[in-house]
């Protein structure tokens, strides 16, 4: 983990241990700023969110971290790594910054560990943010017992060549020829450290989104859904139908972007920082992008 740190902490890079996990984590801009929370996705870290920070920090407080087993920060001794337990560490991590009331922001996996934080703690969260969140696919909707997963894939926390990761970004990006070779690398460095892979994977076989349609149903706060148009993981859609169901909330938005995939921030986060920026300052600069029919 050291030689990772060396080359991926920065000196914004800060640690604080909660419950027994080492959680490496960015606090960046002022202070008694509107604080903004970054949630990365499965696999993923907390420096997918790099250009995103950059936009926000000059008037938010942004705040941005590994999650158990992923990046810098260190798995979970618990060997828990359910929603439930995820949302808890979180509630505890926001607790030891002081952090009360935020706006939250997820992808992918992030995104239903966002719903699910919302759901439990609605009076911290001022608006929600759902890039491509995995929540209602066919495979994981609904369950309340984990899927099974194939017999070879214990292999992958002994033998994960930089492959692996080229394969699975080409899959998340709207077009596979464009994934950058800097990523590719850089997702299988921080997938090195100590029990990570094997954590990623009790990450996976422990997953249950619940009754999800229903906690969707019941977000009551401000929701920006964004959405690859060229999405192969999770379809656009979904996008649609997470606007259908988002009955309480006071005040949705669907943006959808025609080119990109699942990994929307990585493939071009100078527009996808932009309309954020836009969205968290009340501007609607981003409305080329708006879907029709919302």
């Amino acid at each position: 983990m050291e030689m990772l740190a060396g080359k991926y902490a920065s000196a914004e890079s800060k640690y604080l241990t909660i419950d027994g996990v080492r959680f490496h984590y960015r606090d960046e801009g002022p202070r008694e700023a509107p604080a903004v929370i970054l949630i990365h996705a499965h696999w993923g870290s907390l420096v997918m969110w790099d250009e995103w920070a950059d936009a926000l920090k000059d008037k938010y407080r942004v705040v941005r971290f590994d999650m158990a087993g992923h990046g810098l920060t260190g798995i979970d001794q618990s060997g828990d790594y359910t929603l439930e337990r995820g949302v808890q560490l979180l509630e505890n991590f926001n607790d030891a910054l002081g952090l009360k009331k935020f706006d939250l922001i997820g992808t992918s996996l992030g995104g239903t560990h966002a719903i699910h934080y919302t759901i439990k703690n609605t009076d911290q969260v001022n608006r929600l943010v759902l890039l491509n969140p995995g929540a209602l696919n066919a495979g994981v909707r609904g369950r309340d017992t984990a899927r099974a997963l194939p017999w070879w894939i214990d292999i992958l926390a002994v033998i994960t060549p930089e492959s692996f990761f080229q394969f699975m970004l080409e899959g998340g990006f709207g077009n596979p020829e464009s994934v950058p070779t800097h990523i590719v690398q850089r997702w299988h460095e921080l997938q090195m450290g100590s029990g990570h892979r094997k954590a990623e994977l009790e990450r996976t076989r422990q997953y249950v989104s619940g009754d999800i349609v229903g906690l969707i149903k019941k977000l009551s706060v401000p929701t920006l859904i964004m959405w690859g148009e060229d999405n192969p993981v999770v379809t656009v859609d979904q996008a649609f139908e997470i606007i259908d169901l988002l009955e309480s909330s006071p005040d949705k938005q669907l943006s959808i972007y025609p080119g990109l995939g699942h990994m929307a921030a990585l493939e071009d986060p100078d527009v996808t920082a932009k309309d954020i920026r836009a969205y968290l300052d009340g501007e609607q600069s981003f409305d080329a992008h708006l879907s029709k029919g919302i």
